[in-house]
Parts: C-alpha cells; sequence; structure tokens
C-alpha cells in the first residue's frame, strides 16, 4: 500500500498579499522527521535526499512565512546560513527555530556557516511558482503518476506526456533511449540509487538504469518542475548524442559516501539544451561535456568523439561539495565543443582542492594527449558565493577561443588559488569582474598564470562602479549608521542596499541601525553582510559587498605597544606539524619578519610558523580579517581568538596536500596598536599562507608592513 503523509493540502491564507501555499504530500518512504517545519503556521515535512540532505518543495503565490525548529536545542549555537546571500535572508533566530518570509520563488540552501563540504547537512527549500498546466487523474494520453511511491523506471516511449504529480515518488531511472517529443513534468520525486561501487568510479556508464535522468540519442525532451535524488557513486544525469532539451525548474541533488563521480549533468556528444531555473548540488563537476565516455583504459580515452554545442543555463543556483562547476575535456580526450552560455545564476558552493589541477568556475583539463577546438564559452552575470578559482584551462592541441567572463561578482572573498591559462590559448576576456572587492583590470588582480604560449587576455572595467562608505567610528547596535553611495557612477538611476540583517533600503544615501551585534550569520562576530546593488540607465548593474562590524566591545590600543618595524617570528621544523606539536619544541630559526606570510621558511614541508608583535590600526571601528591557509591558521589580537581555519580538506586525485581554505573573523578595534599573534602549520603542497583585513575605509587588502612592529 502507498503511504502517505497525513498533511496533503492546498490552503489559501488570507493576508495582504492574498498568498497561496500549495504543500503536497511526503510519502514515509522519504519523509524526515528531524526537523519540524511549517509554512503559514501549516504544518510541512522535509524529505530525505542524499547523504545528509534534505528538501522541502512547495508552491507560493504571494507571501509566506518559513518556520524550520531544529532537532537539538544548540542545533544553530555556531550560526545560520541562507543562500544564495543576494537574497539578503537573515532569519529570525530563537533557540532552535528560525523563522523568515518569502514573497517570491526561491530555491534555498540552509546550513551552519561553513558547512558545505563532504559530510555537511544542509537543508534546501524549493518554492516553487504555481503549476500552470496540472493534469488530473486519467487525462487522455498522459501517463499518470499519482501521489504514492513506485519502485520502477521510467521507460519513455516517443509522444509520451508524463506526469509525476506531488507526492509521487519514484525509485529507479528515467530513461530516455532513442525518443523524441517526450514532456516529463510535475512536482514528483525521481530517487535513484543504484549498484555502482561505492569505492571506485563505475558512474559514467552509459545504460539504461544507471542514472536518475539518462538519454541516448533522444530529441525534442522537455523536463519541467520535477526533483531528482542520486543517492549512488553515479553521474545524475547523462545525455549521449542527444539534442533540443529543456530543463526548468528542475532540482537535482546528489550525495555519496565516496563524495565523488555525482556530475550533476553530463554531455557525451549532443547539445542544443536549455537549462533554466534549475537547482543542482553535486558532489563532482556540476556540468561536464565530453564527446564519449566508454571506460579509463587508453584506448577508450582515445578514441574521437562527437561535439557539444548549443548548451545555455540560466537563472539557476549551483552547488558542489566538490570539483568544478563547469569542465570540459580530460587529458585524452578527443572532440570539439562551442557555444556554451551561463548567465544570471548564483554559484553558491563551487568545489575546492584540485584533481591534477585546482578546480575553477571553468576547467579545460586536456594536457596531455587531449585534443580539440573548443569556441565560445561565455559566463555573463555570475555572483560567486563559496568559490575556488575562476579559471584552468591547460590546452596545447588545437586550441581554444573565446571565453568571455562578463559582470563576474565574487561577493565576499577573492579567488583562493591562482588561475591558469597554458596551451594554444587566445580570445579570453575579463569584462567586469570584480572579485571581493577588486575590479579586475590586469593578471595580478585575479591572480592569472600564463604559461606555455597562452596569449595575453582583454580586460574591460564595464559601463558601471558601485562604490560607497558608511559612518566612521565605533559602531553599536541601535546606532544610527549613515550609509553614502554617491561615489558610484556614472549616471546610476536605482541603488537597492540589503544589510545583511533582513532588511532593506534604497536611494543614494541611506541611513540604517543594526538590531544586535549578532551579525548576518547569528555567529556573534557582529558582522553584517552589507550588500549595494546599482543600475544605470542602460540597464547595467555592479554589486559591491563590504562587512560592516556592529558591536558593544572595543579593544583599547596599547599604549606600551613597540615600535621597531616588522613582526617577531619563530619557525619550527618538524615531521607532523601542529599547533599541539610545536608547543614542545625549540624553533629551529628566529628573527624578524617585515610580512605575515611563509616566505622566512627554510623548505616546503612539515613546519610552522608563529608570529608576536603589533597591528596599527589607522581609526577606530569594527575590522574583519581572512586567514588563507592550506592547514593550520589562528589569529589572536589582544590575547582574542579572530579567526582560525577549518579541519583541513584534502585534495584528490593525487594532488598534493590540502586545498586552501580562507576563515574570517571579526573585531571592534580602536585606533593605535594591538598585540597580534599569527601561527600556522604546513605539511605538504603548496605554500599558500596569508592574511588580510577590512574595515571602515580600508578595501580587503594584506596588512602592510608600515602597520607591523614589535
Amino acid at each position: 500500500m502507498r503511504k502517505l503523509a497525513l498533511f496533503f493540502f492546498s490552503v489559501l491564507l488570507a493576508s495582504t498579499a492574498f498568498a497561496k501555499v500549495a504543500i503536497g504530500p511526503v510519502p514515509d518512504a522519504i519523509r524526515s522527521d528531524r526537523f519540524t517545519v511549517t509554512i503559514d503556521g501549516q504544518p510541512a515535512s522535509f524529505a530525505h535526499a542524499a547523504a545528509n540532505y534534505y528538501f522541502l518543495n512547495f508552491d507560493l503565490k504571494g507571501r509566506a512565512r518559513i518556520g524550520i525548529t531544529a532537532p537539538t536545542d544548540d542545533y544553530w549555537a555556531k550560526g545560520v546560513e541562507v543562500q544564495p546571500w543576494r537574497l539578503g535572508i537573515r532569519p529570525v533566530l530563537k533557540g532552535r527555530t528560525i523563522t523568515f518570509t518569502l514573497d517570491h520563488p526561491v530555491k534555498l540552501s540552509i546550513t551552519r556557516p561553513g558547512d558545505h563540504l563532504d559530510g555537511a547537512e544542509m537543508l534546501f527549500l524549493f518554492a516553487n511558482p504555481p503549476e500552470p498546466d496540472a493534469p488530473k487523474p486519467n487525462t487522455p494520453r498522459i501517463r499518470y503518476y499519482a501521489p504514492g511511491v513506485y519502485h520502477e523506471s521510467i521507460d519513455a516511449h516517443s509522444g509520451d506526456t508524463i506526469y509525476l504529480a506531488p507526492g509521487a515518488v519514484i525509485f529507479g531511472s528515467l530513461n530516455l533511449w532513442g525518443v523524441e517529443k517526450v514532456k516529463v513534468f510535475g512536482r514528483g520525486v525521481i530517487v535513484y540509487d543504484g549498484p555502482q561501487d561505492p569505492n571506485d568510479d563505475t558512474g559514467w556508464k552509459h545504460l539504461p538504469n544507471w542514472h536518475a535522468i539518462v538519454m541516448d540519442n533522444a530529441h525534442n525532451i522537455e523536463i519541467h518542475g520535477i526533483t531528482c535524488v542520486v543517492r549512488s557513486r553515479t553521474w545524475m544525469i547523462q545525455m549521449k548524442d542527444s539534442r533540443f532539451i529543456t530543463f526548468d525548474n528542475v532540482k537535482v541533488i546528489g550525495g555519496s559516501e565516496a563524495n565523488a563521480n555525482q556530475d550533476g549533468m553530463d554531455w557525451l556528444g549532443g547539445g542544443d539544451t536549455l537549462v533554466r531555473d534549475c537547482f543542482i548540488r553535486a558532489a563532482d563537476d556540476v556540468f561536464a561535456m565530453q564527446g564519449n565516455w566508454d571506460g579509463y583504459d587508453h584506448a577508450s580515452m582515445v578514441r574521437p568523439g562527437h561535439d557539444v554545442s548549443n548548451v545555455t543555463v540560466e537563472g539557476s543556483v549551483l552547488s558542489t561539495s566538490i570539483s568544478n562547476v563547469v569542465r570540459a575535456g580530460w587529458p585524452e580526450k578527443i572532440y570539439n565543443s562551442s557555444n556554451f552560455v551561463m548567465r544570471d545564476s548564483d554559484l553558491i558552493h563551487a568545489g575546492i582542492g584540485a584533481c591534477g589541477i585546482p578546480f575553477a568556475l571553468l576547467e579545460f583539463w586536456v594536457n596531455p594527449e587531449g585534443q580539440g577546438l573548443h569556441t565560445s564559452f561565455r559566463f555573463e552575470n555570475i555572483r560567486l558565493e563559496d568559490w575556488y578559482s575562476l579559471v584552468q584551462i591547460e590546452q596545447p592541441s588545437p586550441a581554444i577561443r573565446g571565453i568571455v567572463f562578463k559582470n563576474i561578482w565574487a561577493i565576499e572573498t577573492p579567488s583562493l588559488v591562482p588561475s591558469t591559462l597554458l596551451g594554444n590559448v587566445a580570445s579570453v576576456s575579463f569584462d567586469h569582474v570584480r572579485l571581493a572587492d577588486k575590479l579586475v583590470t590586469g593578471n595580478g588582480d585575479i591572480p592569472l598564470h600564463l604559461e606555455s604560449g597562452a596569449k595575453e587576455p582583454a580586460y574591460a572595467s564595464g559601463p558601471v562602479h558601485a562604490a560607497f562608505s558608511y559612518s566612521r567610528g565605533q559602531i553599536k547596535p541601535g546606532m544610527n549608521v549613515e550609509f553614502d553611495a554617491s561615489a558610484s557612477g556614472p549616471n546610476i538611476q536605482s541603488y537597492e542596499w540589503s544589510f545583511g540583517d533582513g532588511t532593506t533600503a534604497t536611494g543614494r544615501k541611506v541611513h540604517h541601525k543594526f538590531p544586535d551585534a549578532q551579525g548576518t550569520l547569528w555567529d556573534n562576530s557582529g558582522r553584517f553582510r552589507v550588500l549595494l546593488k546599482v543600475t544605470n540607465e542602460d540597464g547595467d548593474s555592479d554589486w559591491l559587498y563590504q562587512p560592516v562590524v556592529a558591536t558593544t566591545l572595543f579593544h583599547a590600543s596599547d599604549p606600551a605597544a613597540g615600535y621597531e618595524p616588522g613582526l617577531s617570528y619563530r619557525y619550527y621544523e618538524t615531521p607532523a606539524a601542529s599547533f599541539g606539536g610545536l608547543s614542545n619544541l625549540t624553533p629551529t630559526l628566529t628573527g624578524i619578519a617585515p610580512a605575515i606570510d611563509s616566505s622566512v621558511r627554510k623548505r616546503d614541508d612539515n613546519y610552522g610558523l608563529v608570529f608576536d608583535g603589533y597591528v596599527n590600526v589607522p581609526a577606530d571601528g569594527g575590522y574583519t580579517f581572512t586567514l588563507f591557509a592550506r592547514d593550520e591558521s589562528r589569529l589572536e589580537i589582544d590575547s582574542f581568538t579572530v579567526a582560525e581555519s577549518p579541519k583541513p580538506f584534502a585534495q584528490v586525485c593525487g594532488s598534493r596536500g590540502n586545498a586552501v581554505q580562507s576563515a574570517m573573523g571579526s573585531i571592534g578595534l580602536r585606533a593605535g596598536r594591538h598585540k597580534i599573534r599569527v601561527a600556522m602549520t604546513h605539511t605538504i603542497g603548496g605554500n599558500d599562507f596569508a592574511l588580510k583585513w577590512q574595515g571602515p575605509g580600508l578595501p580587503l587588502s594584506d596588512i602592510p608592513a608600515d602597520a607591523l612592529t614589535h
């Protein structure tokens, strides 16, 4: 018997917005009681997706109040993160319950701050637009899957119209094999949990019933509204030699114990695909293009494949725990690709680390034996949140041409590792790319390395520039703060503010009072994520983020601080570098360092550094510090721990060492010198280590040498 949750209803709710909320049933087979959810006071349930992931679908027209109660009192003790950031959602937090209001369809990721890598517990909330064409049971010429559980795959036939009603759960695959003119739609769910080896990559196999959705020589396919869940180690949506395909409002969630080989969508030849208003959470490349894939043996790899062309991704929210957002090619693959466009999308989690080369928004890893002509890849109006690097291209033969990055905003952090263009790469352009608060005008701003004949890219600053300042001095909760965007220009028509506390405003000059000292993330940092979007008369826009710190505690400067230039340092050499181990060791070397970096090291592996001294703060205010490290790092100011690196995250595919990660912290400081201690350890891999600061009138930058004394 098909078991359904008791709450199957569609309610009309009287409000000023005349909201209509339709919540479908969640069968017991996937329903989770880990969280308690209400929508405008009506009960709803998350479904268990895969790994520690949960999701909730409902249809929304108007305004709705969402409440989510966690399983323990301390669940949100380290804060709450709601993404995409541009939405400016900061829920109200009371005990174990968060509440917030939605007034339009959105796709949200809700986590505890920083908890988005392997093993994370994540909530995905999908507020869909109302279904315009939902059929009734027994509608002629429609294969209708009513609410309930089906342990079977769907084998489509040419001309099929297939409807998955809210509450319909298919444990199996959607197979589109040699068919045309097929439409699949609804609010139902496909759950794929196949026989793949969890410890090896067999997910590439092109077979029916081997992926959540698989296409082979399929044409004129439409898929709307459904959710796909993948629990095994396999590519999630695989398309071979298929064209004229539309994915609209499709949600794809994958997670497995191996945290690997769960591409979101793969093209093995074919294309002419539109991905619109979709959500993808992958555990590998979000999108991957190959001419074919018949195994990892050399003969299969070098067999020429079919072209991939004409793929458009727009208006989507994208997330992965590891690997690239877009990958084309492989070191032995031979095929051509052209006309890929990604636009108007939010990349809320991009993979960190490396597999041969670092992960990126766009990666072509064709070196050394791969071949193919790849042309016209365009990324436009893209917002980057938790991200790693911008572009990694290694292509010796024959060529890559026409790579465009236009209107790219990395809202909070810069690149964690450099980008690279290697080989026969030309006609690359960066048009109005802003990484953190730096507008990219040259290779050093990314940073970008050119190797083996790669040509210099072109740079442009764009027609509009966002800039704002805010009241200097100490900012406390409830204090009136002026924000001034007069420096933005030219010809600005609109100024849209999001203050990171759930409120917004419009206007060139605005005033705002921060309600507390908890910060946007409820992490007790006092740091609010203030976003400004400006738009000119021609409709061109720019975004700018600045952290604004509201706090009740401002540390006084140290009148006994030393004035000698530089910081004293202790350098340790140890085969298993860790903070705990350093305290029991005698330093290998001591001295004075002019900057906070790893340049004083005497070897590249297994060492530690501790810097001590003073940092000269230029003005009263709230300051944000960001550490970048592969292993351990910690920042203390006035004996207070401001930032500490997260647990190291190992790279894959034989890449040495751990990924670079950032750690951010904020503190209120009065002008003058403050005691500073920075400690780090390093095992193997690249020697990436840095500390940057940001504050009132101070852009994100390295701490200058003249601000460091001992």
